[in-house]
């Protein structure tokens, strides 16, 4: 079967006059993944502030798999880019999977007790670490999932995290290659609030921060533990500020310290609970 995400190559049969030049020169195929791909469009556009499609980025991809595959280093070698009939729609999804491309970024699934200051403290190991998603929803189990994605500057950086968060007590699960969590379960996480959250009660506040490296654990930090966190959803889209959807539990006669203890924190914040979209999917 032929992939369509390169379209400009996913032909059902070579041409003529193209399969005999691949006959005469070509000594070699190799075959990349659709990360690998979107990995080099990034490399291309970096390079060159061009945004080649993938037809075009698959050349790069495979040069590098090449020079990967066979430590070749201080080599002149050359990739032809064929192409730059991107479609616009298709941005969001190599921007989404480029990190993945480059191993250069963590999925992982991290079960964390259910108690109250748990969740910070499991933020607090992750350090200055780039974040760019992490979900969190309440649970009635002794234990929570919480789903996290972090950045690297370099390859290692996913198994450092794994050793410092075992080191830790952790147990996470690497869910990186895991095509429905790349796919599905990173947008599902969450769901509706257990029957003891409901009975405590519970409010939902839209928060904005400045976004920079360390930023989710600083809003954490000012959040402290006076109020049991919920829900939480954050996700990184490259703006210059971070957007967090956070649940509290609360009975609504301390609704009122609840927005003092918002606003002592400096960011601005919307009240949700009363917004359509949680009452129906969330509440």
């Amino acid at each position: 079967e032929v992939g369509l995400f390169a379209d400009g190559v996913a032909v059902k049969q070579i041409g003529k006059e193209t399969f005999s030049l691949i006959k005469e020169w070509i000594d070699d195929v190799v075959t990349v993944s659709v990360d690998e791909m979107c990995a080099s469009v990034q490399d291309t556009f970096q390079e060159t502030r061009t945004v080649p499609e993938p037809a075009g980025a698959l050349a790069l991809a495979g040069l590098k798999k090449y020079c990967q595959s066979r430590g070749l280093k201080n080599k002149q070698l050359v990739a032809i880019n064929s192409g730059a009939n991107l479609n616009f729609d298709r941005l969001g999804h190599i921007v989404e999977r480029v990190q993945l491309g480059e191993s250069k970024e963590a999925l992982l699934s991290v079960k964390i007790p259910e108690e109250k200051g748990s969740f910070r403290r499991f933020c607090n190991f992750l350090g200055k670490r780039s974040i760019s998603e992490f979900n969190y929803r309440a649970e009635e189990s002794e234990e929570a999932n919480i789903f996290v994605a972090c950045r690297f500057n370099d390859k290692e950086g996913k198994g450092k995290l794994i050793k410092h968060l075992k080191s830790k007590g952790f147990s996470p699960k690497d869910l990186s290659e895991n095509e429905v969590a790349k796919l599905h379960i990173k947008h599902m996480v969450g769901g509706r609030a257990p029957n003891a959250v409901s009975e405590r009660g519970e409010f939902i506040f839209r928060v904005e921060f400045p976004e920079r490296p360390g930023a989710l654990v600083d809003f954490l930090d000012k959040l402290s533990d006076k109020f049991n966190i919920t829900l939480f959803h954050y996700r990184n889209q490259g703006s210059a500020y971070g957007r967090v959807l956070v649940g509290f539990e609360s009975k609504e006669k301390n609704y009122p310290k609840l927005l003092k203890y918002l606003s002592d924190t400096g960011f601005r914040f919307w009240d949700e609970t009363e917004n359509t979209a949680y009452k129906a999917f969330l509440k």
